[in-house]
């Protein structure tokens, strides 16, 4: 009887131990993610009716994304942001995310790419100059941007 239950005890402490190494790993393997990073390239000047193309290179940290969930170009004419227009992206042979647009009028518009991967959200934005279009005291500057990062 004496043997059972030292066997016992010693299995008991063996799975226990075993038990605490599977917990420690798994707090090792839930460290937050990269963030992801969306190079928004956008022209600074375009001619009305001209087809531009947006580009976005999506990275976490020096990996190259090309598996994003969602990647959409919102483009709106300054003030008019309520009037805002959704272009899906397609991916390129680069990995690359582009879409295309012609503006049909003269402004300052705005391009703001929603980017979804791997669990996390990012908005950069960049305005573009149409035509004769000039920029009103709230019209941001090329290198400003509008940028988060958020967990699914």
């Amino acid at each position: 009887m004496k043997k059972q239950w030292m066997m016992m005890v010693v299995i008991c402490s063996l799975f226990l131990l075993g038990a605490c190494g599977q917990q420690k790993q798994q707090t090792e393997n839930t460290a937050p993610p990269q963030p992801i990073e969306a190079e928004l390239t956008v022209p600074e000047k375009a001619a009305v009716n001209e087809e531009v193309t947006l580009t976005t290179k999506v990275t976490q940290g020096e990996e190259i994304v090309s598996d994003a969930d969602e990647v959409m170009y919102e483009v709106w004419q300054e003030g008019k942001k309520e009037d805002s227009e959704m272009i899906e992206a397609e991916k390129d042979k680069e990995g690359n995310y582009i879409a295309k647009k012609a503006f049909a009028q003269d402004g300052v518009y705005h391009v703001q790419v929603h980017v979804t991967a791997r669990g996390l959200h990012t908005m950069p934005k960049k305005p573009i100059t149409i035509g004769q279009g000039q920029p009103t005291d709230s019209t941001t500057t090329p290198q400003e941007t509008e940028e988060h990062q958020q967990h699914s």
